[in-house]
């Protein structure tokens, strides 16, 4: 897998063996891992074709929910940096068919900035 250096959170790294059981069988062949982002146990991670949202669920974190949004599926997306008393900053996608976008809390001291790079990126292949 062609993995990375980018952070998020508290400059904790996304642990490439942990990614990768994490996305075994979930990538299609000739598939890569380009991009990833840790927020607290779930993961963003971005391929050459579209964007993957892995929700760690439950105490034992056993249980995994992958969303895949391709890219040009992708009508719009926000990302609010936080504020002063706000600590948090938020992500929001819309999907084309969807009027509600998908909404994600990232923790304070998350990278928007490279969040933001890498959906403008990927939707404007």
């Amino acid at each position: 897998m062609g993995l990375f250096d980018s952070l998020l959170g508290h400059g904790s790294r996304v642990d490439p063996a942990d990614l990768h059981k994490r996305l075994d069988g979930v990538l299609i062949d000739g598939e890569e891992a380009q991009l990833a982002f840790r927020v607290v146990r779930d993961f963003f991670v971005f391929t050459q074709f579209r964007l993957i949202l892995v929700d760690i669920q439950g105490m034992t974190g056993s249980k995994v929910d992958y969303t895949t949004i391709p890219y040009r599926a992708i009508t719009r997306f926000s990302v609010e940096t936080a504020g002063t008393f706000d600590l948090d900053s938020e992500l929001r996608i819309w999907v084309s068919g969807s009027p509600a976008p998908i909404e994600r809390t990232l923790g304070k001291g998350s990278d928007v900035r490279s969040i933001q790079r890498a959906l403008a990126t990927g939707i404007s292949r």
